[in-house]
């Protein structure tokens, strides 16, 4: 007897079998069977199961030899399963890796439970992937297992069968079936919530919902979507036949009229002719399940009174009235947005023809959550070193709670910002401002960069269209004439900048003033850090960084993380960070004290020194962490596709920092046998900090304001790399 039976029904879904029916055998829990249903598909989709059934003893193949329809060919699944739990899984969507393997895990640690409700995400044919806005309502805080009465506001989540997986003895023993029809799942779903005894939820997305770009069934135009009516008929009635759930009605009820607000309002179901139809059957129906008690919150009163009226035509003004409404309003915005942006040109203009103030600076970084990179390092140095200068610091309203009290805020585009840049005397960046900056004989910009460029960078950038689309070299290149310092870390840095942008700046050869910290920490500091991560006493640390891709239209983790640390035990605590133009968090479902994202965590330089080792793949990270003097392990799964795409400056694979993975398996035994941390790892990270790590000794920030602000010719000296010292770590409790 298998744990799980995975039910797929396939019609018409032929480019989309094949990878639904790989999610589920590549599950890294095998302890099931999957039984795809061939609901009599006029495509390939039979062929394809029967291919899967000939690779796979677990895939057991059911043909229909009629069409029956979602529901009957679900209980067709049903009729063969023999698993501990029932799971449903659409067609065209696909089990999350380690689904499995989670939703075990929880079935266990919670007793074994009727039903397990489990997260999704939704897919677009775009590549965008959404995870399910009230995804705060299978939270696993609390009593688990539980009745539906304990959480009622289960019965928000979106009504559908693939969402959870079931006792196959409870679905047997209560009689349970899918009816045929559109909307199946509703007579379904609710009555398993209001009947199981034990319900337990699992916050972790474990299925991608295929939102297809055309041929959905319920995005389909057609009559059948009048079934919806006689589905919640089989809900009420199944709530009459059994009294002690008539609790439950006046919920219902209120779930019923929005389901059918969004049936009516959305324009790719109804047939037009029979819209009116439509509202005249909610009508009747509204009348017939209106119960004592269903209260309506007051933004869903206007839905309630369509539905009890029946008001077509007035509904049809409403629509045309609302549309007109946001129209006026849209042009009305846009002409407020004009008359704005033309003000605020004026008042730069003004400005700029006002004195420089040279008591000023403003700094500014991209991709930064609030401040740091290099900008921030040096923001702190001028400060330090040069009070007398005013600084500010350019960031979205809801980042400014990141930027030290002692600096000023400004939110791009307002006439502060305007303000700034006009009249400050020095401007700093890791990028570049608004491309409408125009920069004033006196002023100064100090271009720091954004570490050391292992990727083509500038104008090398012309060649690689897949990385850089089509640059624009006019708009770089006057960029770069605004430049008066670019900073360096090393000759290497140095010698690209100089090449890829082009100009009359100079160059300070300096170090990288974000990576001050690292030899300005204390162990205290780095204790503290990893207690506010609640990372656990003793744990080995992994910083997981990959880079942005510019290839791929959709950012994916190249690694298979909750399986990464089952592989490498319970010694092992993994840090999760996304580059910012991931879109999102590396980690669907942390595991507190085991696998943490820090994706939005502020600075990237406190989780260097909370970690032990870094695993990263083309990211400036590692030359940054080399600092560290702790290991580096290179994951290099891609690595043909990367430097086809983007270019590298040098093989990696040739000149690495540490060990070299190029497969999931490798990084682990990499761990798993020491060798992330052996002595030809401390070699070859050795070579690397001396090759681009020479000036890196805790006063680069110092060396710029120095020279830049103060004019000083005397510099602190660069201390070598065999007389700084080591940069504090906690103890690994006896792995080091």
């Amino acid at each position: 007897m298998p744990r799980f039976s995975v039910i797929v029904p396939a019609y018409k879904v032929q480019a989309y079998l094949h990878e639904c029916l790989e999610s589920v055998l590549s599950q890294s829990y095998p302890d099931l069977e999957l039984i795809a249903v061939d609901d009599c598909s006029p495509d390939a989709c039979g062929a394809i199961i029967d291919e899967f059934a000939a690779r796979d003893q677990r895939v057991r193949p059911v043909h229909l030899t009629e069409n029956q329809g979602l529901g009957p060919a679900r209980n067709a699944g049903v009729a063969e399963a023999t698993g501990d739990y029932l799971i449903f899984l659409d067609s065209d969507d696909t089990l999350t890796p380690d689904a499995l393997h989670a939703i075990a895990d929880r079935l266990k640690e919670t007793g074994e439970p009727d039903v397990l409700v489990y997260d999704y995400a939704r897919t677009f044919w775009t590549g965008e992937t959404i995870r399910n806005q009230v995804a705060n309502l299978l939270t696993e805080e609390g009593p688990a297992p539980f009745r539906l009465a304990d959480r009622p506001g289960l019965l928000r989540l979106l009504m559908v069968a693939w969402n959870k997986a079931y006792r196959r003895e409870f679905i047997a023993e209560e009689g349970f079936t899918f009816p045929p029809g559109y909307y199946e799942d509703t007579p379904w779903t609710y009555p398993v919530l209001m009947t199981a005894e034990s319900i337990a939820t699992l916050d972790r997305v474990c299925v991608h919902y295929r939102q297809r770009r055309r041929g959905a069934i319920l995005g389909t135009v057609s009559p059948r979507h009048f079934d919806i009516f006689e589905q919640y008929d089989r809900v009420f009635a199944y709530v009459d036949e059994n009294p002690e759930l008539a609790r439950w009605r006046p919920v219902l009820f209120r779930r019923m009229v929005d389901h059918l607000v969004v049936v009516f309002a959305r324009r790719d179901r109804l047939p037009r002719r029979s819209r009116a139809a439509f509202l005249r059957r909610a009508r009747t129906q509204y009348r017939r399940y209106r119960s004592p008690g269903a209260t309506v919150p007051p933004r869903s009163r206007a839905h309630h009174a369509l539905i009890r009226l029946g008001l077509h035509r007035t509904y049809r003004a409403l629509q045309l009235a609302f549309a007109l409404a946001r129209r006026i309003a849209k042009v009305g915005d846009r002409l407020l947005k004009g008359i704005r942006s033309a003000a605020l040109r004026l008042h730069y203009r003004v400005q700029r023809c006002l004195p420089l103030r040279a008591d000023r600076a403003v700094f500014a970084a991209h991709g930064v959550r609030g401040q740091g990179c290099n900008p921030g390092a040096l923001e702190q140095a001028f400060r330090t070193h040069a009070p007398h200068i005013r600084t500010a610091w350019v960031a979205d309203a809801e980042q400014h709670q990141a930027v030290p009290s002692g600096t000023r805020r400004l939110r791009p585009g307002s006439a502060a910002y305007w303000t700034a840049l006009a009249r400050s005397k020095y401007l700093v960046h890791n990028a570049g401002f608004d491309r409408r900056l125009v920069k004033r004989p006196d002023q100064v910009f100090v271009q720091t960069q954004r570490g050391t460029p292992l990727k083509h960078m500038g104008l090398d950038l012309r060649e690689r269209p897949a990385a850089g689309g089509d640059p624009d070299v006019d708009e770089l290149l006057d960029n770069v004439d605004k430049w008066d310092y670019v900073l360096s870390a090393n000759r290497h840095s140095t010698l690209t900048w100089e090449r890829v942008y082009p100009g009359a700046y100079k160059t300070l050869e300096y170090g990288s003033p974000r990576n001050d910290v690292f030899q300005q920490a204390t162990s205290a500091d780095v204790a503290r850090i990893r207690e506010q991560l609640g990372i656990p006493e003793g744990a080995v640390v992994i910083l997981y960084a990959p880079t942005h891709r510019d290839y791929r239209r959709t950012q994916r983790t190249a690694l298979d993380l909750p399986r990464v640390l089952r592989r490498l035990g319970p010694g092992y605590v993994v840090l999760a960070r996304a580059h910012h133009r991931h879109g999102g968090p590396l980690v669907d479902a942390p595991q507190p004290g085991r696998l943490i994202d820090v994706s939005d965590h502020p600075g990237i330089e406190s989780l260097c020194l909370a970690s032990d080792a870094l695993v990263t793949d083309y990211s400036s990270l590692m030359f940054d962490y080399a600092n560290l003097d702790r290991p580096i392990v290179i994951h290099s799964d891609d690595a043909e596709a990367y430097e086809a795409a983007r270019g590298t400056y040098f093989d990696l694979r040739s000149f690495p920092p540490g060990a070299v993975a190029r497969s999931e398996d490798e990084l682990i035994d990499i761990f798993a046998t020491g060798h992330w941390r052996g002595s030809r790892s401390i070699q070859l990270r050795s070579a690397f900090r001396e090759r681009f790590c020479p000036h890196d000794d805790g006063l680069a920030a110092e060396r710029v304001v120095r020279h830049v602000v103060l004019g000083e010719t005397g510099l602190p000296p660069v201390v070598p790399l065999d007389r700084r010292h080591p940069v504090p770590s906690v103890p690994l409790g006896g792995r080091s």
